[in-house]
C-alpha cells in the first residue's frame, strides 16, 4: 500500500524547487500532469489573470488586494476563506517588507499550502483494523459519483491484497442497488443487498455479519443521498451508525463524504449538512477532470477542517488517487510558474 502523509513544509520561497520534485520520475510526472489537467478550468479561468495583475501592478496597495480577492473568489475558494487568505497576505507583506507585486507569486503559493495544512500532519491513509473487519461508510448526495467511487476504491483496496465486500445500503433506489452489483461483478467482489424499499440498517447488519463470517478485510457501504428532509437523513444515518458501532465495537470505522467537484460552493453546503448529521473522516472529490472549479478543496478544509482523502480524476476504474496537496497546488499554478 502506498502511504501518503502530508506534512507542513518550509519552502523558503523556492516554489519552483518544490514543483520540480514532482517530475523526478515518470510516475510522479504522470500524476502531476493529471492534476494539471484536473485543475484546468480554474487555472485557465479565474486564475488566468493572476500573473498579469501581479506583473502590471506598480505597487502593493488596497487596489491590488481587491483585485486578488476577486480572482480567488471566482476560483470558488469561497468568500470567507478568501477574506482570511487575503488578510494573511497582508500580514506577510508587512512582516517580510515586500514591495514589488511580482514578489507575491511565491507568497501566494506558500499561503495556499498553509491554508490547507493548518500546521497539522494529515494522514490520508485508510485506517485499517489490523485484527479484523474495517468498515467504510459512504455518504453524499445522489449524482455525486458515490457508487462509482465505491467501485474504484474497492478495486484499489483489492489491489493492495485485501479482501473486499460491498453493501447496497441505498435501498430507496433500485438503480443504485443494481449499479453497485455491476461494480461488484466488475471488480470481482461480493455484494450484500436486499430488494428496493428494505430497511437500510438491516442490509448493513447482514453485510457486517457475512463479512465477519467470511473473514473479509474491508466492507464498503453505500447509503442514500436524499437531502430533501434533513430530519429523515439524520435519523437514517444515526441508525446506520449505531448498527455499525455495535457490530464492530467502534473499531476501524471511516466515513467518506463524496462531493462532485463541478458543483462548486454547493459542495461546501453539502459538506456542512452531512458533517452535522455524521462524523466525516475524509472527503472523496469526484470529477476533478478539467471541468471543475477546484478551489472548493481549500474552502472545505478551511471552513470545516475536513481533509480531502481521495480524488476522482477520470472514468477508468483506476482513476481514484490519494489526494496530494503538492500536485493540487501545482495544478492550480502550473501556467503561473512555467
Amino acid at each position: 500500500m502506498k502511504k501518503y502523509v502530508i506534512i507542513h513544509l518550509d519552502f523558503g520561497g523556492d516554489t519552483m524547487g518544490l514543483f520540480q520534485k514532482l517530475f523526478q520520475s515518470k510516475e510522479k510526472k504522470a500524476k502531476a500532469e493529471k492534476y494539471k489537467i484536473g485543475m484546468m478550468k480554474t487555472r485557465k479561468g479565474a486564475l488566468s489573470s493572476l500573473k498579469d495583475v501581479l506583473t502590471n501592478s506598480k505597487k502593493i496597495d488596497e487596489d491590488l488586494f481587491l483585485k486578488l480577492e476577486e480572482i480567488f473568489i471566482m476560483a470558488d475558494i469561497g468568500v470567507d476563506t478568501v477574506i482570511e487568505f487575503i488578510e494573511n497576505l497582508r500580514k506577510a507583506v508587512k512582516q517580510e517588507k515586500i514591495e514589488k507585486p511580482i514578489q507575491l507569486e511565491n507568497i501566494i503559493v506558500d499561503k495556499m499550502f498553509e491554508l490547507y495544512l493548518q500546521d497539522e500532519v494529515i494522514n490520508t491513509n485508510i485506517k485499517y483494523n489490523p485484527n479484523g473487519l474495517t468498515v467504510i461508510l459512504f455518504v453524499g448526495v445522489n449524482g455525486t459519483g458515490k457508487t462509482t467511487s465505491i467501485g474504484k476504491l474497492a478495486h484499489r483496496i483489492k489491489g493492495e491484497g485485501k479482501s473486499v465486500m460491498l453493501a447496497a445500503g441505498d435501498t430507496f433506489r433500485a438503480g443504485a442497488i443494481n449499479q453497485l452489483k455491476v461494480f461488484g461483478e466488475r471488480v470481482s467482489v461480493p455484494v450484500v443487498s436486499k430488494k428496493a424499499g428494505s430497511d437500510p440498517s438491516s442490509v448493513i447488519f447482514d453485510a457486517i455479519k457475512k463479512a465477519k463470517e467470511d473473514n473479509t478485510d474491508v466492507l464498503l457501504i453505500d447509503t442514500a443521498g436524499r437531502l430533501q428532509n434533513k430530519v429523515n437523513l439524520m435519523n437514517e444515518l444515526n441508525k446506520i451508525n449505531r448498527v455499525i458501532k455495535r457490530e464492530i465495537n467502534d473499531q476501524a470505522y471511516e466515513t467518506y463524504l463524496v462531493i462532485d467537484a463541478t458543483t462548486g460552493q454547493n459542495g461546501l453546503t453539502q459538506a456542512k449538512i452531512f458533517s452535522e448529521v455524521t462524523d466525516i473522516t475524509g472527503i472523496i472529490l469526484t470529477k476533478l477532470d478539467g471541468t471543475a472549479k477546484g478551489g472548493i478543496v481549500l474552502a472545505i478544509r478551511n471552513k470545516l477542517g475536513i481533509p480531502i482523502s481521495f480524488v476522482g480524476m477520470g472514468e477508468k476504474i483506476t482513476d481514484l488517487d490519494y489526494f496530494d496537496i503538492e500536485n493540487y497546488i501545482y495544478g492550480l499554478f502550473a501556467d503561473f510558474f512555467e
